[in-house]
């Protein structure tokens, strides 16, 4: 039962996840506007997204340790730094920066939209699933 309940909330757990990593990413790069040198990085969401998807269950990461046979396996994600890319500039900066802030505030403001949108799609869903149970 367990199993199709995870199944279920699958997709939309990973696009949060994925969208709440993008945002860190995005606000790095903010909080480093004036760091000379610093590249701004980001990532593809929805390729990054399909290949999550795709993996499925084989998921990279830190497996929980159990200590009952009844407690339910786990996974702890990992830092994955192999999808980030470097954002190419609009405009050169004298100091080597590539941090626009129009560009971040733009995709700072799309990713936070997108991640409350993916909320009221996962609320939906465990709404449907209790009014199912309690009938």
């Amino acid at each position: 039962m367990i199993d199709r309940l995870d199944a279920a909330l699958r997709f939309q757990q990973e696009a949060l996840s994925l969208r709440t990593q993008r945002q860190a990413v995005i606000a790095s790069n903010i909080a480093h506007a004036d760091t000379p040198g610093y590249k701004a990085r980001d990532f593809d969401f929805s390729s990054t997204l399909a290949q999550t998807v795709e993996r499925g269950k084989q998921a990279e990461g830190v497996t929980l340790t159990t200590t009952s046979a009844r407690h339910l396996p786990g996974q702890a994600p990992t830092a994955d730094d192999r999808n980030l890319a470097y954002r190419i500039p609009l405009q050169s900066s004298i100091d080597g920066n590539t941090v626009e802030m129009d560009t971040e505030r733009i995709a700072f403001a799309d990713n936070a939209v997108h991640f409350e949108s993916g909320l009221t799609v996962m609320s939906a869903k465990i709404k449907t699933m209790l009014s199912a149970i309690q009938q």
